[in-house]
């Protein structure tokens, strides 16, 4: 029932559920072919999860610049293609989309294996396409920071059924799901435990079944920031390549550079305003501190360690990313706001912003 309910929000023809987003992506890399060696065009901007499923399949994170859809750009994934590159994986971020007719055409023109995260962007779309299904497979998360959530959880999906059966195949031990006894069915392929349990897909099904509410009302709660914060000076917005297609999870500011927004978060955070992430020092979501990548810290030796990693990661230069994720502000919007909630929202961060801008122009 939770995979017919996905089908019938997103539309894939196959969805196999899995145990989290971070074994969406790596289910999604596999049945998309992508493995040993092969160099794959990554965000510097995203849940670290999506690097690490790059670096346990053994192929090798290749860093390329975002723009202001906080997703990678058409001229950073152009400009990071080498003879080896195989595939982009794209993160869709905070609630929107990338630019897809763009992207789209480089990775034909290039012969790419587009593979889609979408793990922040359920019930997101662009053009009426979901995101997630434009590429070779995609991947949703279901965990707690979500628009829907299963407790914990995820879903890769595919409108290939060779990718749905390997997928299908590859999150349970290599298991064909054929006959109806468990312990005699055929393994075609190698493969690990990436299930979901019956109880977090029980709770997907019924968070599930809110999006359409939960972003209906979440677009007009952001459609009423907006307009409150619109006219102050040094706020802008995130891109939306397409708005009608906006999840509505996250209003993402973007103030005039990254020395305002570190004031601004400062001053937030001392008159007790919460509810937002500064990423650009977030331990988890931007290259800035993941220092155990950099310098491939690992359990065990992998496959980069003897294959050698395509870039140097301990000197890497993203400036166009540094300078956009050093201005950006996300607050998660709330299905839950009162309109007094919201308007004090806006003022809070309208005096923080002024407050702000008035000490600089001074």
């Amino acid at each position: 029932k939770f995979k017919a309910e996905i089908r019938k929000d997103q539309g894939p023809k196959a969805p196999p559920r899995v145990s989290s987003g971070s074994t969406a992506v790596s289910c999604a890399l596999a049945a998309s072919g992508i493995g040993a060696g092969d160099e794959v065009i990554v965000p510097p901007f995203t849940y670290i999860a999506t690097i690490e499923a790059v670096l346990f399949c053994g192929a090798l994170p290749v860093f390329a610049e975002i723009d202001e859809t906080l997703c990678l750009s058409p001229e950073g994934i152009r400009a990071a293609i080498t003879p080896r590159t195989k595939a982009v994986l794209l993160v869709h971020m905070c609630g929107g989309m990338a630019r897809m007719d763009e992207i789209m055409a480089i990775c034909r023109e290039h012969n790419l294996t587009l593979v889609e995260d979408a793990g922040q962007a359920f019930g997101a779309s662009y053009k009426g396409t979901s995101v997630g299904l434009f590429g070779k497979c995609g991947s949703y998360s279901f965990d707690f920071f979500k628009i829907a959530t299963a407790g914990e959880g995820g879903v890769m999906v595919t409108n290939d059924e060779t990718c749905y059966k390997l997928a299908d195949s590859y999150s349970d031990h290599g298991h064909d799901h054929i006959g109806d006894n468990r312990g005699m069915e055929n393994h075609p392929i190698l493969g690990f435990n990436y299930r979901i349990s019956e109880l977090h897909a029980a709770v997907g099904l019924a968070q599930t079944r809110k999006v359409p509410h939960i972003r209906e009302v979440n677009r007009k709660h952001k459609q009423i920031l907006q307009e409150e914060l619109s006219s102050v000076e040094g706020i802008g917005f995130s891109h939306l390549p397409d708005p009608s297609g906006d999840s509505a999870t996250f209003l993402n500011l973007l103030l005039p550079d990254p020395k305002v927004a570190e004031r601004v978060v400062e001053d937030l955070r001392q008159n007790n305003v919460g509810g937002f992430n500064y990423w650009y020092t977030n331990m988890y979501h931007f290259i800035n501190q993941w220092n155990h990548l950099k310098e491939l810290k690992s359990a065990a030796p992998l496959p980069i360690h003897l294959l050698k990693a395509p870039q140097d990661y301990l000197a890497l230069k993203l400036p166009k990313s540094q300078e956009v994720i050093g201005r950006l502000i996300s607050f998660g919007i709330r299905v839950t706001w009162t309109p007094q909630e919201m308007k004090a929202l806006a003022a809070s961060i309208r005096k923080s912003v002024e407050k702000v801008l008035s000490t600089i122009h001074a």
